[in-house]
């Protein structure tokens, strides 16, 4: 992940979180009050390209929703297997806030430093956090072993 892509999750990780709560929680009903049309709207021709049939509609909706859902969770999972980098104090500090969705302004506050410190110590958070597996696929050893092949 490049830097921009991970201040963009840090920003939006907060919203993301709810959002899932939210879905989850939305998709936890199966749909009340979807039912089949009976009589002479039954007969009626449907417009071309969409089905009828109101609960094969829902299903299709909230498929929509899980793949949403999934890729939430696939942007949050990336902060949440690289919080262990952060280990200074003031950057834990300023990472939780972050990730509770505070301003940078609410945090400096907080924390008795200027809004310009506090972007300074992000920009070190996300340096931190993307420098975690920049150009290594997910590994810390960037060379490869060099040893005589068989070949």
């Amino acid at each position: 992940m490049n830097k921009k892509e991970i201040e963009n999750i840090l920003k939006d990780y907060h919203w993301m979180i709810n959002s899932i709560k939210e879905l989850r929680k939305s998709l936890q009903s199966a749909g009340e009050g979807l039912t089949a049309q009976y009589g002479v709207e039954a007969t009626l021709p449907k417009p071309q390209g969409i089905t009828g049939d109101p609960i094969y509609r829902e299903l299709i909706r909230r498929e929509k929703r899980h793949v949403v859902i999934n890729k939430y969770k696939k942007k949050i999972s990336v902060i949440q297997d690289r919080l262990y980098l952060i280990k200074d104090d003031r950057e834990l500090e300023v990472l939780h806030w972050l990730l509770e969705g505070k301003s940078y302004r609410w945090i400096g506050m907080h924390m008795g430093l200027s809004f310009s410190h506090i972007k300074r110590i992000r920009d070190s958070i996300v340096d931190k956090l993307a420098d975690e597996t920049n150009g290594t696929n997910g590994t810390k050893e960037t060379e490869l072993q060099k040893h005589k092949s068989a070949c």
